[in-house]
């Protein structure tokens, strides 16, 4: 399954088991719009600032699970430029008038015809499949898609 990859998704589950799992998982073709991972990018050290404050976990443990969050992402999900989408801005654009700032993900949605992985209630309605974590890993567990490729 090619999904594109909503930078709060990276955000909100990385730091955690399922949201790793699901990166991992190789019936799982993901890819992120360069503007999303950046975003994300700027965001994780943050989320995993209140992961060491509130788990008590060192500050040198933290940068380490930091700096493995990013690795797998850089291994398994494929950073798209924007060249490669930049066409379908406009398109976009139009689908997702709440937040025009989520265009890219959008717009890399429709240049390679596939759905996308998001938490946020503003692609809903844009007129492309969309997939929560939590219907993701429903799918997944329900066997319709196996964890082998």
């Amino acid at each position: 399954m090619r999904l594109a990859v909503d930078a709060n998704v990276l955000i909100a589950e990385l730091p955690r088991v399922r949201g790793r799992k699901l990166v991992k998982n190789p019936g799982l073709n993901l890819f992120i719009a360069a503007k999303a991972w950046e975003e994300a990018v700027y965001e994780l050290p943050g989320k995993i600032d209140r992961i060491i404050r509130q788990s008590g976990m060192s500050s040198a443990d933290g940068k380490a699970f930091l700096e493995a969050c990013l690795a797998l992402v850089l291994e398994r999900v494929e950073i798209v430029e924007q060249s490669s989408y930049l066409n379908w801005r406009e398109q976009a654009l139009l689908r997702i008038p709440r937040d025009p700032g989520d265009w890219p993900t959008v717009a890399l949605a429709l240049s390679q015809d596939m759905a996308i992985w998001t938490n946020d209630q503003d692609f809903f309605g844009c007129g492309l499949p969309v997939w929560t974590t939590e219907t993701l890993l429903a799918f997944l567990e329900s066997n319709l898609l196996s964890d082998t490729p």
